[in-house]
């Protein structure tokens, strides 16, 4: 390694600064825009999603609604080299150049396009790429490590890369991009697969909640000549069961201090769960049944709550050990994901009616996707909901709290429930509209096979999915190994009759622009007159 942490560099090659072969950068401005993309015409202002490695998602964009903050001197075009100024810790950096673009886009003050001199902008492009070039825009960024990265404009002229003869740089960028695109092949196949496998997990539900994945319990019992409970009769004696101990249990309330009552007003009292509006849901197979969240839950307390608000738990309640928070980002497609937050366990027994306990479902009430459902896993140990986040305790001599799951995370659920979902921006359900989400419940047994036929095909999935994860870091590490060997000379042959980079880098300084002012914003930045060279040294190897 050389100065800096710097690798040495074949004959003829030189490290540089970025400021050095840059003519200019430049930046668009940030405005309050529609978060919605742009269409039928729009001017669309780029979001840092818009910008990664070798591709550019013109779908990522934010809609201008405001004609006077259109200027076409930030619209994006082919061929444009666009430098993600501002992103997470690993994405902060990210460049592309633009092939094509099909609409009216704007730069926005976090995307900026990079204009060079004398050089190929793809060179740059692969040596940003590279673990070297990500070092040293770790190296310069600024901000917080565990969420938001910036670089600014002087700090990405400081930017050290490597510079090859322009003739040799050529060569090495069409041999990168040709083992590349084979490489890219691979892993377009791979993220095919991994589409496929969220389609397969999709399609799976959807049969389990259409009576189609295993036999129904009607289908089977009518083949071996024997009766069974369908699932309308199940959910009619349970209710029937729940009433009747309810009147029980207020009978002897009232006996014990001594009142009798004259009539059946008293029954009035009782609450029954959300009914089901079986009119405008479609029919189920032989046995099957509507049932609503609210009349699947327990009969206990509390059996379906949402988090405590305002006051109740804020994040100066959190410390560093203690019983557990579940919040949003616990709760994925199905599975708990283990983010822990912690409140203390005198603040936890102050808010007993939103604790969950193992075989509870939780449910997100804000997000894109809703509804989304998972079981609160054995690990978890003592916990609470936080707001927006829904617990459940189904009552287990009618609903599998695995099956649940399922029916809520299924599409054509998820389907219905978009018509009551609201909220700009942000999709929220409220409590009232989790309970009263129509799911379909077979018989009690057909559940199991249900459940555990989901459970089967999940694993499946999963264990394919774990083969195309490895097989994707197998391509990140070739990936890698094709530009560290770009970069270091190895790649083509050198030709030793190749003007060197150094007499290269003398004559872009001199054809240099002189600057007749400070640029204001959003103007085209040039550097200066002959950009001084970086403290680096410039080294060759021992073949040369």
């Amino acid at each position: 390694m050389s100065d800096g942490g710097l690798n040495e560099l074949p004959g003829g090659w030189s490290w540089i600064a970025l400021g050095q072969v840059l003519e200019g950068i430049e930046a668009g401005k940030s405005f309050k825009c529609d978060e919605r993309p742009p269409q039928d015409g729009e001017v669309g202002v780029v979001k840092v999603s818009a910008v990664t490695w070798g591709e550019f998602d013109e779908s990522e964009a934010k809609t201008c609604t405001d004609p006077d903050r259109i200027e076409p001197r930030f619209f994006i075009q082919p061929g444009d080299f666009l430098f993600s100024r501002a992103n997470t810790i690993n994405l902060v950096g990210t460049c592309v150049i633009v092939r094509s673009v099909s609409g009216r886009l704007m730069l926005s003050d976090k995307i900026l396009r990079l204009r060079f001199s004398g050089i190929e902008p793809k060179w740059i492009l692969y040596a940003l790429r590279t673990e070297q070039g990500r070092r040293e825009i770790e190296r310069l960024a600024t901000g917080n490590q565990e969420s938001m990265r910036n670089i600014g404009q002087d700090r990405i002229r400081q930017i050290r890369v490597p510079l090859a003869p322009l003739e040799e740089q050529k060569r090495i960028v069409s041999e990168i991009e040709k083992q590349l695109t084979d490489l890219e092949a691979g892993v377009a196949a791979l993220k095919r697969v991994q589409a496929n496998l969220k389609r397969y997990r999709a399609s799976v539900l959807k049969a389990a909640c259409e009576g189609r994945l295993v036999p129904t319990e009607a289908e089977l019992a009518r083949a071996e000549g024997r009766d069974y409970e369908p699932a309308d009769k199940l959910l009619e004696r349970i209710c029937k069961e729940r009433r009747a101990k309810w009147e029980a249990g207020q009978l002897a309330k009232m006996k014990a201090v001594g009142k009798t009552p004259k009539d059946d007003k008293w029954k009035l009292s009782y609450e029954d769960p959300t009914q089901v509006d079986a009119s405008v849901l479609p029919s189920l197979p032989v046995g099957w049944s509507w049932a609503t969240v609210h009349q699947l839950a327990s009969a206990e307390p509390n059996s379906v709550t949402d988090g405590p608000f305002g006051s109740n738990l804020k994040t100066a309640h959190y410390t560093e050990e203690g019983p557990r928070v579940v919040r949003l980002q616990n709760i994925g497609d199905g599975a708990f994901v283990d983010v822990k937050a912690h409140i203390s366990l005198e603040h936890f027994e102050t808010l007993g009616k939103h604790r969950v306990h193992l075989g509870d479902v939780v449910i997100a009430a804000l997000g894109e996707v809703l509804p989304r459902a998972c079981l609160v896993p054995e690990s978890l140990g003592p916990a609470i909901v936080k707001a927006d986040c829904i617990r459940v305790k189904p009552d287990d001599g009618l609903c599998l709290s695995k099956y649940l799951v399922v029916a809520l995370n299924a599409e054509p659920t998820r389907r219905r429930t978009a018509k009551i979902i609201h909220g700009v921006g942000r999709p929220r359900m409220n409590l009232g509209e989790i309970k009263a989400i129509s799911v379909p419940l077979p018989p009690l047994s057909e559940q199991t096979r249900i459940s555990a036929e989901v459970d089967r095909c999940f694993s499946l999935a999963e264990e394919v999915e774990k083969l195309v994860d490895a097989g994707l870091a197998r391509a990140d590490r070739l990936r890698q190994s094709i530009l560290k060997h770009a970069f270091e000379g190895k790649l083509v042959p050198q030709d030793p009759n190749n003007e060197p980079a150094s007499v290269l880098l003398d004559r872009i300084c001199q054809g240099r622009a002189v600057p007749t002012g400070k640029p204001t914003r959003g103007q085209m930045s040039l550097d200066f007159e002959k950009p001084k060279k970086p403290r680096i040294s410039r080294r060759r190897s021992a073949s040369t």
